[in-house]
């Protein structure tokens, strides 16, 4: 099936952008961005900047005449995916890709981080409406690059320092998010690649780690030792409810810590789609020099 028009819902975050350059540079998609009203991000010029605000009628228009709708919505808005799910049906989109970019959700996962649940509900919707739409789920759950960059895995690259939980040993999936946007963009470019992840979960890590094995590959690297700093998973959480920064703290328990829910089970697609596979000491030096992402 050919795909030609596509839209990204939620555009402005940290995903999107990255997917939407990646569409772009195949020059086979005619690209469109969905962005609240109030919205002041910018993207390139050939981007077809869409704005409204998240009721079906304001979607459906969006979204009519759109082959591929690939949703990048942020955990704010979780709960209005299926009204996007929805208003991509009533507008006769073909493919949709769910903002999941997360670890498997299970019942452990979802007693321990509830919010995941949100997830979990969304693809369980999907699957009850493969009648009139196919999904597509891009699974990561970390995201290596940005995760590293941003201080989110507990390394300060600037000050050369890093934060162990629970000793650092959990091991771990992570993915770049070059990965999410060279998935995305083989799935909708390959006829026989989009068939293939016809109503699937498709699980594209990088790495499978632990922070001390991050930690032990930085300092080969830098040739210097890294100042470190143990923590708790469990009181990190729990110093972290009631404020906003639960959500986060409770990724990062559910990841790197002693609970252990970070890895991907099943099937990994990377060979499958062919994304380029680089080794953890390359990827690391790449980050290092702040050329990624």
């Amino acid at each position: 099936m050919s795909m030609s028009s596509v839209t990204v819902v939620g555009a402005s975050g940290n995903v999107g952008p990255v997917i939407i350059d990646a569409l772009l540079a195949t020059k086979k998609f005619t690209v469109s961005a969905f962005i609240r009203q109030e919205s002041k991000s910018t993207f390139p010029s050939e981007v077809n900047v869409v704005k409204g605000d998240y009721t079906q009628s304001s979607l459906e228009k969006a979204l009519k005449g759109q082959d591929a709708v690939i949703c990048t919505i942020g955990i704010g808005g979780f709960h209005v995916q299926k009204v996007v799910v929805d208003a991509a049906i009533a507008a006769g989109v073909k493919r949709f890709f769910p903002s999941d970019f997360v670890t498997d959700v299970t019942e452990k996962t979802i007693a321990f981080a509830p919010l995941s649940k949100d997830k979990q509900d969304v693809i369980d919707y999907l699957i009850s409406k493969e009648d009139y739409i196919s999904w597509t789920v891009i699974k990561t759950s970390a995201f290596f690059d940005w995760g590293l960059k941003v201080g989110f895995i507990g390394f300060d690259l600037a000050n050369h320092k890093v934060e162990l939980l629970d000793g650092g040993v959990t091991k771990f999936h992570a993915t770049n998010l070059s990965n999410i946007a060279g998935a995305v963009t083989r799935i909708l470019a390959i006829p026989e690649t989009y068939e293939k992840t016809k109503n699937q979960i498709v699980s594209i890590p990088n790495h499978e780690v632990s922070q001390r094995d991050i930690l032990t590959a930085i300092e080969r690297i830098t040739g210097e030792t890294w100042e470190v700093t143990d923590a708790d998973s469990d009181t990190l959480v729990k110093n972290a409810r009631g404020s906003p920064a639960e959500a986060g703290a409770l990724i990062r328990a559910l990841i790197f810590g002693k609970a252990g829910l970070g890895r991907l089970n099943g099937k990994l697609w990377n060979d499958e789609l062919g994304l380029s596979q680089k080794s953890l000491e390359e990827d690391l030096k790449v980050i290092l020099d702040g050329k990624s992402p």
